[in-house]
């Protein structure tokens, strides 16, 4: 059975060393064939672009985490000259999106110079024709939406999406992707999503380092573990697990172009 995948979604850098070489040396082992690595900051995005010059296998995505302070005008300034000086090199533009956890812990921050922040992400996503990675959840997920549509963006991943129907059933009429973590095994809120996204639309991921619970619990994070999400998919849409894996992969390499 082929049962190649992608992870579309790692933070490798926040890996211990260790752990870094040891999914690295794993990947073969375990079918994956590639690891989208999204940055959270400037020196992030420096830490991916040097893995991808020493393994291909890791793909870089650049940009800015929005759950944290504001980036200063030179930590944004040499984000963006990044971006333009590895083009060629780059496989996305983010993480990016909206600081909602931020919100919740600090209700009076003002999301106005996020949105901006955001807008320059789009803008560069747009100029240099590269898919753009979102970190946009519940209500932010709307508006994130309008933002979307206003730059004619159609090669948007709503990472670890959450939210609503209507607001599901809207990032899918535009044509966005979503990817699913291995909480899918045991959370009932991501089961629901996987239920109403076709595989066309749905790619698998890991997040990590960030940890899980249920089977992971006390596990590092690796990518061997969508294995168990892609079986979870396949339980939930009533597919052959073979069909599930083949339109997973197919859909990653197609928004992606790996």
């Amino acid at each position: 059975m082929n049962r190649k995948i992608i992870d579309a979604h790692i933070h490798l850098d926040m890996y211990e060393d260790n752990e870094r070489v040891q999914i690295l040396d794993e990947l073969e082992a375990t079918s994956v064939e590639s690891l989208i690595a999204v940055s959270n900051n400037l020196a992030s995005s420096l830490r991916q672009l040097e893995f991808a010059r020493m393994d291909s296998r890791v793909k870089p995505a650049i940009g800015y985490h929005p759950e944290q302070s504001l980036p200063s005008k030179g930590e944004l300034d040499g984000i963006m000259e990044l971006i333009d000086e590895n083009r060629e090199g780059l496989i996305a533009i983010g993480e990016v999106g909206l600081p909602y956890y931020l919100r919740q812990e600090e209700p009076k921050i003002d999301i106005a110079p996020y949105v901006k922040l955001l807008e320059h992400f789009m803008q560069k996503a747009v100029n240099c024709e590269l898919p753009i990675v979102l970190h946009a959840i519940y209500e932010d997920a709307e508006l994130v939406c309008d933002m979307l549509e206003s730059y004619h963006i159609k090669h948007a991943h709503f990472h670890w999406f959450k939210g609503d129907d209507a607001v599901l059933d809207r990032v899918l009429r535009n044509g966005y992707v979503l990817s699913i973590t291995p909480d899918v095994t045991y959370e009932q809120e991501i089961q629901h999503i996987v239920k109403q996204t076709p595989l066309s639309q749905l790619m698998v991921e890991t997040d990590g380092p960030w940890p899980f619970k249920g089977h992971f619990t006390e596990k590092m994070t690796h990518p061997s573990m969508m294995h168990r999400s892609i079986k979870t998919i396949s339980d939930i849409k009533g597919m052959r697990v073979e069909e599930t894996y083949r339109q997973i992969y197919e859909t990653t390499l197609k928004f992606y172009r790996v």
